[in-house]
């Protein structure tokens, strides 16, 4: 009996390694704990697929409660920090408060959570972790946006919303309330929300109805565009965790309320095949053959089919939008737009569109610091708090608030 026992025990344990275990990038910030955590990823989003097909519940309400419920878990930090749960123009917002000094102006900064535009708890967890951080550090209010997601609502609400609330904040009757001085405001978004504080930067820049203002913006490893799903870094990272080249596809079509059944054609970029005739002016905006160095591209090669599928750009004209894939903005709009901090990992497939976006903008004019992480993964700035800890993420943190505190 004892000998089935530690047979049985024995074979668990193989299952479980085999599980766990995949290769993974030598330089890679601490591969091991980021095993771990892929693999329950991959679990729970197994189970929303299963819950999906069996038609209970949308899978990404799945991967989500369980995120909520993990979030939950996660003690608070900064317990001095002020919170209010309100409402800018009908958009859900956390104001973060650190505590008033009389007569003093304050600087603000407007954060937009990632999470693929479907995932995310804005509120609770490492993101709660990270608005009082900024505020404590900063001595700074933080709004951040709990934008409605996917598949609830789909493009352009995600931005809309986030548009309406920068547009409300940034009004002096508004920043005077919380004693904000109105030169002194950013904006910052990690991943999707990368995204969409581009995209808002964009728009603010370019809005004469709008006097004040975003003075920075903080891009954090962010999603800028869907036309080539096999840039270097996505050629080099398609099967590093946690943001799979396949994964990053599904949110895409997730956020333009698509056809799920396309993901295969995004990724071999059908979409975007030779036959497709695409602008030059749009081809060169996100041409990584030229916007980034030799060292990045290393020696992979462009990937476009010579035929393709021409119904996807006509059926999802969003991808060619520019409020979407800010990526595509003129280079007029970007003139427009504040000074940058990109933060970009070597170990993620969205490495080459943080860097391409700052070439664009270094050409527009623009004030741009590309802070690199040859250890970076996707998301290692959520993972920088309880429970993951991880190195690399906790100083991505501390160097873009110490950037903020320099320039903001």
């Amino acid at each position: 009996m004892m000998k089935l026992l530690c047979g049985i025990t024995l074979l668990l344990a193989i299952a479980v390694a085999y599980y766990i275990y995949i290769p993974l990038p030598r330089t890679i910030s601490e591969p091991w704990k980021l095993m771990v955590l892929d693999a329950t990823f991959r679990g729970v989003v197994m189970m929303g697929d299963v819950a999906h097909s069996l038609g209970v519940r949308h899978r990404v309400h799945v991967i989500n409660s369980a995120i909520i419920n993990f979030e939950s878990l996660v003690p608070i930090t900064n317990q001095e920090i002020h919170i209010e749960d309100l409402l800018f123009d009908g958009v859900h917002v956390r104001v973060y408060q650190p505590p008033r000094q009389e007569g003093k102006l304050r600087r603000a900064v407007m954060f937009i959570h990632g999470g693929g535009w479907a995932l995310g708890a804005p509120k609770l967890g490492s993101y709660d972790s990270l608005c009082r951080q900024m505020a404590a550090d900063l001595d700074a209010v933080v709004v951040t946006v709990d934008y409605r997601m996917a598949p609830d609502v789909h493009f352009p609400v995600q931005y809309n919303e986030c548009v309406q609330a920068a547009k409300h904040f940034l009004r002096s009757e508004v920043l005077a309330k919380y004693s904000v001085n109105p030169e002194r405001v950013a904006v910052c978004g990690d991943s999707a929300g990368g995204n969409l504080a581009a995209a808002v930067a964009q728009r603010i820049g370019t809005d004469n109805t709008t006097t004040v203002k975003f003075k920075l913006q903080v891009l954090v490893y962010p999603v800028l565009q869907a036309l080539d799903f096999n840039t270097a870094s996505y050629q080099q990272n398609q099967d590093v965790p946690i943001l799979y080249r396949r994964l990053m596809a599904r949110f895409w079509l997730e956020y333009l309320g698509a056809d799920l059944d396309l993901v295969h054609s995004l990724m071999i970029n059908n979409h975007t095949a030779q036959d497709q005739s695409l602008p030059s002016s749009t081809q060169s905006k996100l041409d990584w053959t030229t916007l980034l160095p030799k060292r990045v591209r290393k020696n992979y090669k462009p990937v476009f089919p010579v035929t393709g599928s021409p119904k996807i750009l006509k059926d999802i004209p969003a991808l060619l939008d520019a409020r979407a894939a800010p990526l595509l903005a003129e280079d007029e709009v970007l003139r427009m737009v504040p000074p940058a901090y990109i933060m970009t990992g070597e170990h993620d497939v969205l490495r080459d569109d943080g860097m391409m976006y700052a070439r664009r903008l270094e050409l527009a004019g623009v004030s741009v610091i590309n802070e690199h992480y040859e250890d970076g993964f996707h998301g290692c700035v959520s993972f920088a708090f309880w429970p993951c800890y991880f190195s690399v993420g906790i100083t991505a943190v501390q160097n873009y608030i110490a950037w903020l505190d320099e320039h903001l």
